[in-house]
């Protein structure tokens, strides 16, 4: 049996018992531009027709099922089962009459989630591998130790001693950046003072 309740500012409350699940569907809108929203709650089967109470805080819709009752409050377009009974003394009893149908879509019970699988654990990332030398025309840079080298120049960043002699002990001046030998004391070239 198919239930509607008209809010008065353009909306529309439908309300059907499907087996087991009470569906509530608020239409609104004008012609030519409706919206909709419903959702499906476990009540069981009603005993009784629905009925709507319009209170401070918006729309109470309470379900008589042989299970007992069942209150579901709706605000705007959200709709939310209540915890416990709500006091209802003050409350306006809204008309609800049965109809035939709902306005464009039908009212369908929504398929209840699957319960999400528990995902597999990540591999741990691999390490990166080092860079290579990058070379551009004469210029070459490696990273690990930090160097740059371009035609007769060389920089170096933390490398040790040991890094000299794996490069054949080669030395560059500072001044000017001609080779000079590991025990020179002034560059051949310039005539700079060697640290």
């Amino acid at each position: 049996m198919l239930y509607v309740c008209e809010l008065g500012t353009g909306q529309k409350i439908y309300l059907d018992n499907q087996g087991s699940q009470t569906v509530v569907m608020i239409a609104s809108g004008s012609p030519g531009q409706q919206q909709q929203a419903s959702n499906g709650f476990q009540t069981g089967t009603w005993t009784s027709p629905p009925s709507m109470y319009r209170t401070e805080n918006g729309v109470v819709l309470k379900i008589e099922t042989a299970q007992g009752e069942h209150f579901v409050q709706l605000q705007g377009s959200s709709m939310s089962v209540m915890g416990q009974t709500p006091s209802l003394g003050s409350a306006q009893q809204m008309s609800v009459q049965q109809v035939s149908s709902t306005p464009a879509s039908s009212m369908k019970p929504m398929k209840p989630m699957k319960p999400m699988e528990p995902m597999n654990p990540m591999e741990p990332m691999k390490p990166m591998e080092p860079m290579k030398p990058m070379q551009m025309g004469n210029m070459q840079m490696s990273m690990n130790p930090m160097e740059m080298r371009m035609g007769n120049m060389e920089l170096k960043m933390g490398s040790s001693s040991s890094s000299e002699s794996e490069s054949g002990g080669r030395k560059f001046c500072s001044n000017c950046g001609a080779t000079v030998k590991p025990d020179d004391r002034f560059c051949g070239s310039c005539g700079h003072q060697l640290h």
